[in-house]
């Protein structure tokens, strides 16, 4: 009989050292369960915290935008220019949980639009080769400290673009349309619209990732129904850019700045003005085509924002169309950031170039 019972004892110990175990294990796992749930919750709190904060850098572009808009009512000859409020780059705002929120505006007509390359020279006996928008692209490509581009490849890459872009699939002598890339792996089809994107480069022949890296914060695509460029807010590249209809040399870096320094010190009254320059001397008489892609006024701008709550950061970029008094997001983009990328001071978010990939 004890020995019966020893072994009834020892029975009920191993059950209820196995029920402990079990409920050790549930409790365990109840535990990770809550952490993952509770972690999840932190997170999507966290994100729409940190949207919220973006939206608002949105909100408050937007009221700098039309702050500007009526200061330009009072003016004779209303432009924008980096001197207004808009285009200042402030200091980062401190948030009242801490983190920190960074927003900036640029000029999207400060940039060459890509999509006014769709346009051809009409056939005609006598008429110039290209386009002036294709002959200023061609000046761009070759502003490039690094790759340097020949006049030829500018040319090529050029042709390409328009070829990308023009409704028809014949291609122009140096162009490419769908015979070139289907023969490519994977195969696809050129656009034959305008682009919505300025990543679509990468799908054009004779772009590279260098070329795309150097091009990228000097091009736009908005507005889709290209506007003129505006000479107050262009980069010196893209003044450089500007030049005789016929001569397909870029200015020299020496006179883009020129140009530069004459727009910060006394600025220019008028294109016509902007075309008086010393630097287009005994060029004015072929500035014809050129003057009628250039302009003054914005309405096009695009919102880089930033900001970090709780030591996660997140980024917004939207497209923003000024008509009148009335401000409207076109597009928008948005993501968190990692380690890997430019932190705050390392680097200007607003000198960042997006790939707006909508």
């Amino acid at each position: 009989m004890h020995y019966r019972h020893s072994r009834q004892r020892g029975a009920a110990l191993i059950v209820a050292l196995l029920v402990f175990a079990l409920c050790t294990a549930l409790v365990v796992a109840m535990e990770m369960e809550f952490n993952r749930f509770y972690q999840r919750g932190a997170n999507i709190l966290l994100a729409e915290q940190a949207n919220a904060y973006l939206r608002g850098a949105e909100e408050l572009a937007t009221l700098a935008l039309l702050a500007d808009y009526d200061s330009d009512q009072g003016r004779e000859n209303p432009r924008d220019d980096l001197l207004e409020m808009w285009a200042q780059t402030p200091a980062p705002y401190a948030l009242d949980e801490g983190g920190w929120m960074l927003g900036c505006l640029r000029d999207l007509q400060g940039r060459f639009n890509l999509n006014r390359l769709a346009e051809r020279v009409p056939a005609a006996e006598g008429a110039p080769k290209f386009t002036a928008a294709q002959a200023q692209f061609i000046r761009l490509l070759q502003t490039f400290e690094e790759p340097q581009l020949s006049e030829q490849e500018a040319i090529l890459i050029t042709e390409s673009v328009s070829d990308w872009l023009d409704a028809d699939i014949q291609p122009a002598p140096d162009g490419a349309e769908d015979d070139y890339y289907f023969g490519l792996t994977p195969g696809y089809r050129s656009a034959n619209r305008p682009m919505s994107s300025v990543s679509e480069l990468r799908a054009v022949a004779n772009v590279t990732p260098q070329i795309y890296r150097a091009l990228e914060p000097l091009v736009s695509v908005w507005p889709q129904v290209p506007a003129p460029l505006n000479i107050h807010t262009a980069s010196p590249a893209v003044l450089r850019s500007i030049n005789a209809n016929d001569d397909l040399t870029p200015l020299s870096a020496a006179d883009g700045l020129v140009l530069a320094e004459q727009r910060e010190s006394i600025g220019f009254e008028s294109v016509q003005a902007f075309l008086e320059s010393s630097v287009f001397s005994g060029k004015q008489g072929q500035m014809t085509a050129v003057e009628g892609l250039l302009g003054e006024e914005t309405s096009y701008f695009l919102l880089s924002a930033e900001v970090e709550v709780a030591d996660r950061r997140m980024r917004l970029y939207s497209v923003l169309q000024r008509g009148g008094r009335q401000v409207t997001a076109l597009a928008r983009t948005s993501g968190s950031l990692d380690d890997s990328q430019p932190q705050r001071g390392d680097q200007d978010s607003c000198t960042i170039a997006p790939s707006l990939d909508w």
